[in-house]
């Protein structure tokens, strides 16, 4: 995708949703760190399900640890993989405590290196709690970098990059908001809904998917 049309791209998601935010629900940087654990292979709507009650009742490393691997359990068990991610964040929690006095740090290194944190994780917390240019490329964003042409790559690591090369200000701040919620309300993965997509005639993606009938036949009567 050329230079001028990177901007017009971001320009146009930019206009239709000028402050995106994370959909998981969060209530400070350490509960938006667990929940972003939580999320590998689940969706957001099934993380917030879970966390409603727990987030009310902890919301500190210390409460969690109290809480207990067990006790985590029963909130999240309707979360895939929810014995192993339990576990996790009773171990990142304690790291926390140990190392960082309850704190969650803003260093990519020290963030990775807590027990069930990887990168795209970690781009997550840097950006939304701490503001930093990261993205954080989940399957949606994949997809959307590859199928539009902005950040083609054949690993979420190859299309990160692509991403941070192509991305100018001053769209670096929100790129990943955009592209995320993008590809899971327009550029879905089965049918991409390209007859209402902002940024349709600036994608790679062919052939559009056409208006469905039943939507053309509603406006025209």
């Amino acid at each position: 995708m050329k230079k001028a049309d990177v901007v017009e791209f971001y320009a146009r998601l930019a206009e239709a949703n000028p402050h995106p935010e994370t959909e998981l629900a969060y209530v400070n940087d350490y509960t938006l760190l667990v929940a972003v654990a939580l999320s590998a292979q689940s969706t957001d709507i099934g993380v917030n399900k879970a966390t409603r009650l727990l987030f009310q009742e902890v919301d500190t490393p210390e409460k969690m640890v109290a809480l207990g691997e067990d006790g985590l359990k029963q909130h999240i068990k309707t979360i895939g993989l929810f014995n192993a991610k339990a576990k996790n964040v009773i171990a990142l929690s304690e790291a926390l405590i140990a190392d960082y006095g309850g704190q969650v740090p803003p260093e990519r290194e020290a963030l990775e290196a807590l027990p069930g944190v990887g990168r795209k994780t970690a781009n997550v917390v840097l950006n939304t709690a701490f503001g930093h240019e990261t993205f954080a490329v989940d399957t949606h964003i994949f997809r959307v970098g590859n199928r539009t042409g902005l950040a083609r790559g054949k690993t979420p690591l190859a299309v990160e990059k692509a991403l941070d090369k192509a991305t100018p200000q001053p769209f670096r701040l929100h790129a990943h908001h955009w592209l995320i919620l993008h590809g899971r309300y327009v550029c879905k993965a089965r049918t991409p809904e390209c007859w209402r997509c902002p940024v349709a005639d600036l994608c790679a993606y062919k052939p559009k998917t056409p208006e469905p009938k039943s939507r053309t036949a509603k406006r025209s009567a």
